[in-house]
């Protein structure tokens, strides 16, 4: 991948990437903010924000002013809020491509928000957390956080927040939390696809001038302080029981970070996979069921997920223990491994196909890691994966005593048996 890095004065990290014979531009600006950067009393603010910067600016006074911009041009636009960083972005046809820089770089530097707009969006994310309240296959994922990270720290909050604090949060917590974070230096903006490069870099140095440098927020770290099982029911009468089992992993950098990816592969990505294998085709348990790798900057987690039948809910817990003993156990065979190697690698190369997708995984990169990681090097560090690497992980995180395992469903804990490792 050729790309363009450039740090203006100020600190902001500008990244251009251009593609030939690409028909579409996306511009991406990134903050390395996130739920893991708020208190308390702050959980949900990022994620708030997020929604104010679509409400309005000097330019552009309302929210149908912004969408009508980007809609006048078939344009593509959103924005995310993780723990760990927010992005705005707008893809659009390449000859768009100036408008699709204006509205975005607009709406994150002048954002207006108006008070009464705060007022009505209250409800919109109250709406929200009512909504992800419904779906236990997406709640299941906040209440292992809760669990794995407790509560009290960052981690463990979900990024949408608590009611109470949607409802009490203030103007001036707005502009607060962005002049904190908000930074040149916590910023990266990346422009991917088919564009005049100098044009564009260009309009970028003229407008982000003004972003003062600031610094790279705090967090608190994470230390891992339990060595006993842990399990957290959440009762809820569901159609179905959705689980996750899991425990700590690595985090960004680590040495066996794509040791553990691979692993993950191995065990539950893809239809070919031992969970899916053993769970859904065999015994025919699940419909869902998979394994994933989530990373932060000092920590992370391995995690399988599914949804079960609430009578089926101990066998299956039962047969995914076993895939996760078989495989500290035993050594992958050659071809498994070779498979799910090749998995790896492909299904990361069709994710950077798009000028959107390539733009988002660069700016991440950037963010989180301070570097464009490239697609070649995390080939080249997935290929060096061996099966004894393989084994060698999963002995040190699978142990019985770091285990967390996270239902919603109508269950009592005290009708579950222990597992062993």
């Amino acid at each position: 991948m050729e790309y363009k890095l450039i740090t203006l004065k100020n600190s902001l990290r500008v990244v251009l990437i251009p593609l030939r014979d690409a028909k579409t531009a996306t511009v991406l600006l990134m903050t390395g903010t996130g739920s893991r950067y708020e208190n308390e009393h702050e959980n949900g603010l990022a994620h708030f924000l997020e929604h104010m910067f679509f409400k309005g600016t000097k330019r552009r006074p309302s929210a149908r002013a912004i969408s009508q911009e980007l809609d006048g041009v078939g344009g593509s636009y959103n924005a995310f809020t993780a723990k760990n960083r927010t992005a705005y972005y707008a893809k659009v046809s390449k000859e768009h491509i100036e408008t699709a820089l204006d509205v975005v770089s607009d709406i994150f530097l002048h954002s207006t928000l108006p008070a009464r707009e705060i007022e009505k969006e209250r409800g919109a994310i109250i709406q929200e957390i009512d909504m992800y309240e419904d779906m236990p296959i997406r709640s299941v994922e906040n209440v292992f956080e809760a669990l794995l990270f407790g509560e009290q720290h960052p981690l463990g909050r979900t990024i949408l927040g608590p009611k109470e604090n949607i409802r009490t949060f203030k103007r001036k917590d707005f502009f607060a939390y962005l002049k904190r974070c908000y930074t040149a230096q916590n910023t990266v903006v990346c422009v991917a696809g088919a564009f005049p490069v100098q044009k564009v870099l260009t309009k970028i140095k003229k407008d982000f001038t003004s972003l003062p440098k600031g610094t790279h927020p705090s967090y608190i770290a994470y230390t891992a302080a339990f060595d006993t099982p842990r399990i957290k029911i959440k009762y809820k009468n569901t159609d179905q029981t959705q689980l996750v089992l899991g425990t700590l992993g690595y985090p960004y950098n680590h040495k066996d970070e794509y040791v553990l990816e691979v692993l993950a592969t191995i065990l539950g990505i893809g239809m070919s996979s031992r969970l899916f294998t053993e769970v859904r085709e065999r015994r025919g348990l699940a419909y869902f069921i998979r394994a994933s790798v989530e990373r932060f900057a000092d920590t992370g987690y391995f995690a399988v997920q599914a949804g079960v039948a609430h009578d089926k809910l101990l066998q299956a817990l039962k047969t995914v223990v076993q895939e996760l003993r078989k495989i500290k156990r035993g050594r992958v065979p050659s071809k498994e491994l070779t498979k799910a190697k090749e998995h790896l690698k492909g299904s990361l190369a069709l994710s950077l196909e798009t000028s959107d997708d390539l733009a988002q995984h660069t700016a991440t990169s950037l963010t989180l890691l301070g570097k464009v990681q490239t697609l070649e090097e995390i080939q080249r560090r997935i290929d060096t994966v061996t099966a004894g690497d393989v084994m060698r992980v999963a002995r040190d995180l699978f142990k019985t005593k770091r285990l967390c395992l996270a239902i919603i469903g109508p269950h009592n804990k005290k009708k579950l048996p222990s597992f062993s490792l």
